[in-house]
């Protein structure tokens, strides 16, 4: 069974269960989950999320975001990269591969976005850090 902490579990086993030094096995099994380590940070304690600044001019604070897995059309591209300009909404969808590269969607953004807009102070995405960081590299 997955647990919610050593209290809930506790909780939950004393339904049950009872046995000498249950809350300190409890509590050891809780300390030593691989699972609750991974996911539970003790870093950065649990807090409501900071929002993004505004922006205060366009196209300097983009966000950007794939649409995957649509039906192949044109030259095979199945995908769509979404570039929008968080200031004035604006939004460019560029086709593209499900299995491409930071480097042909960095290519693709240069021709798309940059040679009409210029080039971005910040990028807002939901991709992983490696791909960020790869991304800005190939910029």
């Amino acid at each position: 069974m997955g647990h919610f902490g050593i209290t809930k579990t506790l909780e939950v086993l004393h339904e049950h269960f009872y046995w000498l030094n249950m809350k300190r096995d409890v509590q050891r099994m809780c300390d030593t989950c691989i699972t609750c380590r991974q996911a539970k940070s003790r870093v950065m304690p649990l807090k409501l999320y900071t929002p993004l600044p505004v922006p205060k001019e366009p196209w300097v604070d983009i966000s950007m975001d794939f649409i995957l897995g649509l039906p192949r059309f044109r030259k095979g591209r199945d995908s769509i990269f979404i570039v929008v300009d968080r200031f004035s909404k604006m939004t460019h969808l560029i086709a593209c591969h499900k299995t491409d590269y930071a480097i042909n969607i960095a290519d693709l953004f240069f021709r798309e976005v940059i040679r009409l807009h210029g080039f971005p102070r910040s990028i807002v995405s939901d991709r992983d850090v490696k791909f960020l960081s790869y991304f800005w590299k190939v910029l």
